[in-house]
């Protein structure tokens, strides 16, 4: 029997040290896809379908505790024949990429796991946005991911320059790249980064080229793509997650476009995507400054001056609060979780005795 070299799938000795620590009957593998519940998974045997445990599932408290497209797991058979394998483990996560769900419900959503590198791609034509710019870059840098700005579109944009000075005022530290679809080799300075055995998610709006540059990474047209529409808006083409190989050796995960994006609990990705506007408040006259009337603060002192631009600054105080607000609930709604689980014990407990 063929059987599959894990470690293209990004296998590494973190991975195996951890899956050591548990019953050594049980078999490693990486979800690469998921649907309703049920999780297409790869090991040494080939691909599989997967469902988790009674025991996982009760023991969940938020849905990010469910495995993820990118986790390695650990299984209980090498096929599916006699039945969905069941995954009886999740191993610890060297990144985990999180967003909250669309609409008015604040709950978290796992867009990928176990990432290296995230690309953050934005079109240079009526999809440029700043603001969401930032709202990805400090998504990005919690995950513990590297991200990547990848403009797309190049051959629509008629300020480039313009646009790209304006990326860099928000995208600080952070590594730019400008590509175009009418250029055959316009992905080449992505396929620099992918290394083989290294992870990367596309994340971006509808209709930006997320498919179709993961199309030439993979030199077939196999991911749907669809032209953008009339009123210069693109169109969903992905609808779900799902793990790819490239030829190159490295992997890509892509994922269904975002165009709103809900800030979940990003205190370490604000240290990063803003370091600028973090840095002026330990400059701050008095230490328990709130950067709003105070004499001496160094963040309006900043702004008179022209060093921070008041638009930056409105947007960090936007972001902060609305990942304030979903760091609360997402608290509150662990508690509930958890109190209702320790009365399904108490209650089984019962009827027992």
């Amino acid at each position: 029997m063929k059987t599959t070299e894990m470690k293209q799938y990004g296998l590494n000795d973190r991975f195996l040290a951890l899956a050591s620590a548990y019953d050594d009957s049980l078999i490693l593998a990486r979800v690469v896809s998921q649907e309703k519940g049920i999780y297409r998974v790869v090991c040494e045997n080939g691909e599989l379908y997967a469902e988790v445990s009674g025991k996982l599932r009760f023991e969940t408290a938020a849905p990010s505790d469910f495995p993820a497209v990118g986790d390695f797991v650990l299984i209980d058979r090498p096929s599916s024949e006699n039945g969905n394998a069941i995954i009886h483990h999740i191993l610890s996560r060297k990144s985990l990429f999180l967003r909250k769900a669309a609409g008015k419900v604040q709950e978290e959503q796992v867009v990928a796991a176990n990432v290296d590198i995230i690309f953050i791609c934005m079109s240079l034509n009526s999809d440029f946005n700043l603001h969401r710019l930032e709202r990805y870059l400090s998504l990005a840098f919690e995950s513990g991911a590297t991200p990547v700005v990848v403009l797309t579109k190049a051959d629509l944009c008629e300020n480039i320059d313009q646009k790209l000075y304006a990326v860099r005022s928000v995208a600080i530290g952070t590594d730019i790249l400008v590509t175009s679809a009418m250029e055959s080799d316009g992905y080449q300075e992505i396929a620099e980064y992918l290394k083989p055995g290294c992870t990367a998610s596309f994340i971006g709006s509808s209709g930006v080229g997320k498919s179709t540059l993961i199309n030439r990474l993979l030199g077939e047209d196999r991911l749907q793509t669809n032209e953008i529409g009339m009123d210069d808006k693109g169109r969903h083409t992905t609808t779900s997650r799902e793990l790819l190989l490239l030829p190159n050796g490295g992997i890509v995960i892509d994922t269904p476009g975002m165009r709103e994006l809900g800030m979940w609990d990003v205190s370490a990705g604000f240290e990063k995507s803003f370091n600028d506007v973090e840095a002026l408040f330990g400059k701050c006259k008095f230490r328990n400054c709130t950067h709003t009337s105070e004499p001496g603060c160094a963040v309006y002192e900043a702004i008179a001056n022209g060093e921070l631009s008041l638009e930056r600054w409105d947007s960090y105080r936007k972001l902060k609060t609305e990942a304030a607000f979903a760091d609360d609930h997402s608290s509150y709604l662990a508690e509930k979780e958890k109190k209702f689980k320790n009365i399904a014990k108490i209650n089984k407990a019962n009827k027992k005795g």
